[in-house]
């Protein structure tokens, strides 16, 4: 049966993630060197001591957490892994895909430090602060979820941008746009019967139409960078179908700015495709829970330590 790899996007990271790693491994130390030399900082001294609300700003925590995604799997490569020889498939959750990329050859770890690096700061300059926002909305069908963003566009956020920008799995649904309009359909999901309408603590409204200034910025510095096949089929954010072509990996990254997170489908996706385990590479676990409420058939593995590193290996074979 197969495996997948797949990869965790903002939200997952954490003062000291990959530290262990970066102690026990020269190979997986030299990841976070190489992004250092990228990005002309020490992220790695942000990532392992903080503060936390630096470390959290969209333009660091993107590229910190594919820092840390790609110091596993060089880890896991010192001690003889093969991911062309073990792995069916990788994907990534929003910049995780990045990270997926990264990790089979299509783009160099300094590259995707640099794009994730104009990434993050092109999201955060698309819309003026205060002016998007985002909403998870749990427990409420996603016909209903996308109703209430067309009624909030037609109501006292008339014309404004709201739609669904994230399909988690599980009953959790994120919506994302004009934060008039955004408010407006969190409400309405509510009397809908939505178990929660939760406003959320983000910079700007990711994976919308409003984000269409940034999605610019990212094709034209997608286009200079050097791509490759990617020696693992990549599962992408927006088509959820393999793709291993360069320059259809490159649109569908540009798409992914304003595009839907579809998550859900993905993991359903490798349960139709013969995948067995989901091993989630990179910090914390967020991907690993997602998967367990959307098909209780697939076994997940987390793998973010260097303890998880061995027990991982000794699975993999």
């Amino acid at each position: 049966m197969a495996v997948a790899f797949t990869f965790p996007g903002q939200g997952s990271q954490a003062v000291g993630m990959g530290k262990d790693l970066a102690d026990a491994s020269p190979e997986a130390r030299r990841v976070f060197e190489e992004v250092d030399e990228a990005l002309g900082e020490k992220l790695s001294k942000l990532i392992w001591e903080g503060p936390e609300e630096t470390l959290t700003l969209t333009a660091n925590a993107q590229p910190a957490l594919m820092a840390v995604s790609l110091a596993v799997l060089r880890a896991l490569e010192a001690r003889g892994f093969s991911l062309k020889d073990k792995v069916s498939y990788v994907a990534g959750h929003s910049l995780g895909e990045y990270s997926a990329l990264a990790a089979s050859g299509f783009v160099s770890v300094a590259d995707a430090a640099r794009l994730l690096r104009i990434r993050g700061n092109a999201m955060q300059a698309a819309v003026p602060a205060g002016e998007g926002a985002m909403a998870a909305i749990i427990g409420l069908e996603q016909a209903d979820v996308e109703a209430a963003c067309a009624e909030a566009t037609q109501g006292s956020a008339k014309g404004a941008v709201c739609q669904v920008a994230n399909d988690n799995g599980g009953g959790q649904l994120v919506i994302s746009g004009a934060k008039a309009a955004v408010e407006l359909a969190a409400k309405l999901c509510t009397e809908k019967g939505a178990k929660r309408a939760l406003m959320l603590q983000v910079s700007a409204p990711f994976h919308s139409a409003l984000m269409a200034p940034a999605a610019d910025i990212m094709r034209e510095a997608l286009a200079g960078v050097a791509k490759a096949a990617p020696v693992v089929p990549v599962v992408s954010n927006v088509s959820v179908a393999p793709t291993s072509d360069p320059d259809e990996i490159a649109r569908r990254l540009v798409e992914q700015v304003t595009g839907r997170v579809r998550w859900r489908e993905t993991v359903e996706w490798f349960g139709q495709n013969g995948v067995a385990t989901l091993y989630e590479v990179g910090a914390g676990k967020v991907l690993s829970g997602l998967a367990r409420r959307i098909n209780r058939d697939i076994a997940t593995a987390a793998i973010g330590t260097a303890a998880e590193v061995e027990t991982a290996l000794t699975a993999l074979g």
